[in-house]
């Protein structure tokens, strides 16, 4: 057993502070109701998200199929929160349509996350290709401190 967190392969987590995340403890079971859940809780959990640090900056890579630029949202809450939302519409219903199946989810989709301090969030830049939105977020330059040398007496 590793002692080593596999941060690649983890799910959203709880003690990551970062992380703003809803943990919903029963995703993966079957039949299990979510009534107490709005609708949006699906396609919420469907919204999956990349997070990398580079030594310039922080980028976002949101899978976003199907939508349109103008069909999400980027914005910076609270000063250092990244929330990244939109609506996927559902297909109109034709009364001679006969559906085998309904596997693409539809609604509102919304994921936040906590910036560090050295983000620069007055630069935020984003960029939608091929259904991948990416939001790059620069980090400030970590200055040294000055350090003098004391000279040692005795």
């Amino acid at each position: 057993m590793s002692l080593i967190p596999n941060f690649f392969n983890r799910r959203s987590n709880v003690f990551d502070p970062f992380s703003l995340d809803v943990w919903d403890p029963f995703e993966g079971f079957p039949h299990v109701s979510h009534s107490n859940f709005p609708s949006e809780t699906s396609s919420f959990a469907a919204a999956k998200v990349d997070w990398k640090e580079t030594q310039n900056a922080h980028v976002f890579k949101a899978d976003v199929p199907g939508l349109k630029k103008e069909e999400v949202k980027v914005e910076i809450e609270d000063g250092r929160v990244l929330q990244i939302s939109g609506e996927r519409s559902q297909e109109q219903e034709e009364k001679s349509d006969t559906w085998h199946r309904v596997e693409r989810s539809s609604g509102r989709f919304s994921r936040r996350f906590r910036l560090p301090e050295n983000a620069k969030v007055e630069e935020v830049k984003a960029a939608m290709e091929n259904g991948v939105l990416t939001v790059t977020v620069p980090k400030e330059e970590v200055k040294k401190p000055d350090a003098r040398p004391i000279q040692i007496s005795g």
